[in-house]
């Protein structure tokens, strides 16, 4: 198997397409084989050090282009097609990357709008301004577990959430007295762009 050939000479990210065929031929389990299939395309370039953090998210690019995918998939094990594969694989990893990419940059432009509007609210900014930091981390926070994790009040961390609420960018969402939760919304909005079903 091609993971284990160390100067096989093919670009990593070649050589992570083929790999990913040859593993979901084999299909060694019962159950799981897609998802163990596209992680250990992840686990590759991590491990060769192309990427220092498993950010390539390829599983929605496969399941948006689903009917193609398993297509390919049989014309590599019947005609031998590896260089439809190919194509199609490292296409994937090209608009996957550019999504990121774009994603990461909407992230960094919302960060420094909060902070920003953090920065205006005076003496209370300093709490806000470390709960915030916390919630980049941890968008869906709690009020008890958050004043243990960083080291607040609760009640100071209830009143750094009301000035968040204010400033609209957290919103609680059980709608309950206790046991409530907040969410960073608009930056988990980002978080989630594609990860809808598909119908």
């Amino acid at each position: 198997m091609l993971l284990h050939e160390e100067q096989s000479g093919l670009p990593l990210l070649v050589k992570a397409g083929l790999v990913h065929v040859q593993f979901e031929t084999v299909h060694p389990f019962l159950d799981g084989n897609g998802r163990l299939g596209r992680l250990l395309i992840t686990f590759l370039l991590c491990a060769q050090g192309i990427m220092r953090e498993p950010i390539l998210y390829l599983s929605l690019y496969f399941k948006q282009h689903r009917a193609a995918y398993y297509d390919l998939l049989d014309r590599v094990r019947m005609k031998g097609d590896w260089e439809g594969w190919l194509h199609f694989f490292l296409t994937g990893v090209k608009e996957t990357a550019v999504q990121a990419a774009e994603s990461t940059r909407r992230i960094v432009a919302l960060f420094e709008k909060n902070q920003k509007q953090i920065e205006t609210l005076g003496r209370p900014a300093t709490s806000v301004a470390r709960l915030f930091a916390h919630m980049q981390r941890h968008p869906i926070v709690s009020i008890p577990a958050t004043a243990r994790q960083i080291g607040l009040s609760a009640p100071t961390v209830t009143k750094s959430l009301e000035h968040m609420q204010q400033l609209g960018f957290v919103h609680e969402i059980t709608g309950h007295e206790r046991h409530r939760l907040f969410v960073y919304e608009p930056y988990l909005t980002i978080l989630n762009e594609g990860t809808e079903p598909i119908r």
